[in-house]
């Protein structure tokens, strides 16, 4: 808003107040959940005037007009509207619109998106998409500009690159929020000049760094990365993580999401050693489809840390204030508070934090689950959809690993780890046959190949996974392959493979599963392979069918897609397969699959 905006909204949000103009709606008799002072207020009314907050007081009878619409709260909570302080909305396999259309009744009324998956594809154009779509919701949708395409610099080859220029381009752009996460930890302890310029430019925008430090490793690395800029990070795993990003002046985000569950060790800083619960905010990183239908969202990520001992309060502010004062938003969301956005949740259990009614900007949005209002609809250029360019038919041979050893050899076998986001390097013996290394289901070994699908080159990589428990010839390929997002086949049939990765490309990517020569499984994701624009729950009944294959596969994992989409990450230790080769992400180097 400019200067006359904000004098015109102020001088009416007073007039309200003072009872010289009547409030639009107010809610009655509330326990206002007070998270600038950590307190639960009772016998609270709130005056809303367009979007805004006018009041919160104990009698606002006098804002009330003939055409006011007045909500009884009958003691039930007024909690502030949820943040997601970290997420990407491609991981859902939805568009904006249709992620938020899930979100919605769960109580988020705020998210801050790293759109970096679109951008590995299509670049800047991919990410003015994601802000201009985010421009038109019903919610706050705040975008990061991503900071590391690709992710990791001459070890994977992305469909766009962008640099400082995209970056500072960016920063000019209304609903940029910040730099996206930092992913390239090792290019900001080396001095990359790249790296450090695009964090240059998003300081001297005044905005926020994000962070991404994948590695165990605590000492002097970390400590070099804290001093190059990032000012939060979503990546830890352990106590002594969340411990010391916040003790080096950091954020520390606090994940679950659908795959990942580090909420559970790290918030043991906060209930057990008396660390300051404000410093830390709650996120979700990556939210599958299917759990923002079945499960939630935010609201999910909260409950989740109450039931590991941290106070309601607490857990709430971790996804309101302070997430809101770490981006610098606290005079516009965070709080139920006068001039702030009317993001109230109505809620009867609050360690539930089930959201009877959301009230976001001002409008009922949602009542007991059920959205209330339409979106506006965003059509896709038709370039967005076409993004699965493969050199040519894929074939069995294609999957082949040749191995001329006439006995055993020490293969680098990707370990999957369930819930987690790294992986292991481990060392297993296997034996060729006939010139090439198969798949072992007795030793849980399949393949994991991965097909260059940007510019057509026909490149294959192939290596070797171990955790998925396949127990049957079969595939599952996808375009969602984090972060360069090629095609990613796994399976312990070459034949299956190609299939699946055949049929996959003509669907105009998604994820598939083959099972001895059959398809059981699809969802087709056609935007950039990635999303689709479909509802949330047409794309979670078809991504069930992958889940349901996954399954038929042998596989018991829980939310297995989710662990095969970052099998080519490679800034996440300790194991990666990109287009490029196997990657050791612990000394950022190409490193054989069979040794000897």
């Amino acid at each position: 808003m400019d200067d006359k905006e904000i004098t015109r909204m102020s001088r009416e949000l007073v007039d309200v107040v003072m009872g010289r103009r009547p409030a639009d709606l107010v809610i009655r008799d509330g326990q206002w959940v007070c998270v600038q002072s950590g307190e639960i207020i009772p016998n609270v009314d709130i005056a809303i005037f367009g979007e805004r907050i006018a009041y919160v007081g104990p009698d606002a009878s006098h804002v009330i007009g003939n055409s006011t619409r007045v909500i009884r709260a009958e003691g039930m909570y007024l909690v502030p509207g949820l943040l997601d302080g970290h997420m990407h909305v491609e991981s859902g396999m939805l568009t904006v619109t249709e992620f938020v259309r899930a979100v919605i009744p769960h109580g988020t009324t705020g998210m801050f998106v790293d759109p970096h998956e679109i951008a590995n594809v299509y670049g800047l154009e991919g990410v003015r998409l994601m802000v201009d779509e985010a421009a038109i919701q019903p919610i706050h949708v705040w975008v990061q500009m991503p900071s590391c395409v690709p992710s990791a610099p001459g070890l994977e080859t992305p469909g766009a690159s962008i640099g400082p220029e995209e970056v500072a381009e960016a920063m000019t752009w209304e609903g940029i929020i910040g730099l996206g996460e930092m992913m390239n930890f090792p290019g900001v302890f080396m001095g990359d000049e790249k790296m450090h310029a695009e964090m240059a430019v998003t300081r001297a925008a005044g905005k926020v760094i994000g962070g991404h430090y994948a590695s165990p490793e605590l000492g002097l690395n970390f400590h070099a990365y804290a001093a190059g800029g990032p000012q939060d990070d979503h990546e830890g795993t352990r106590l002594e993580d969340a411990v010391t990003r916040v003790r080096q002046g950091m954020k520390a985000m606090l994940r679950f999401g659908s795959g990942w569950k580090d909420v559970d060790a790290q918030v043991r800083a906060i209930t057990e050693m008396g660390l300051d619960s404000r410093r830390f905010l709650l996120c979700t990183d990556d939210s599958h489809c299917e759990t923002l239908v079945n499960e939630g969202h935010v609201n999910r990520a909260v409950k989740r840390a109450i039931a590991r001992g941290l106070a309601p309060m607490q857990a709430i502010q971790m996804a309101t204030i302070n997430t809101a004062e770490h981006f610098g938003l606290s005079r516009e969301v965070g709080m139920i508070a006068p001039g702030r956005f009317a993001d109230i949740l109505m809620v009867s259990d609050l360690p539930e934090l089930r959201a009877e009614r959301v009230i976001a900007r001002g409008t009922i949005l949602a009542e007991h689950g059920k959205l209330l209002v339409d979106l506006p609809g965003y059509a896709y250029p038709e370039w967005a959809t076409q993004s699965v360019h493969l050199a040519k038919t894929m074939k069995a041979a294609d999957f082949k690993l040749p191995c001329a050893a006439n006995g055993p050899v020490t293969a680098n076998v990707i370990g999957v780890i369930e819930h987690q986001a790294p992986t292991q390097r481990l060392q297993m013996q296997v034996t060729p046959k006939a010139g090439q290394v198969q798949a072992d289901l007795a030793k849980d070994i399949a393949k994991a190949a991965v097909v260059e699908r940007h510019q057509g080159t026909g490149r294959v990589q192939v290596g070797l996974i171990h955790g998925f428990g396949f127990d049957s010839p079969c595939a599952i390929a996808s375009t969602v392959a984090h972060d360069c997002h090629h095609m990613l086949v796994v399976g312990t049939s070459d034949a299956d493979m190609a299939l699946a990765a055949n049929e996959l490309a003509r669907a105009g990517g998604g994820q598939i599963v083959v099972v001895d020569g059959k398809v059981i499984g699809l969802v087709e994701l056609p935007i950039a392979g990635l999303m689709s624009a479909e509802r949330a729950n047409i794309v979670a009944s078809k991504a069930q069918t992958v889940l349901d294959g996954f399954r038929a596969c042998g596989c018991t994992i829980e939310n297995p897609n989710m662990q095969l989409s970052l099998l080519a990450l490679a800034v996440i230790p300790k194991l990666r397969l990109t287009d490029l080769g196997l990657v050791d992400v612990t000394r950022f180097e190409m490193i054989p699959v069979l040794e000897g």
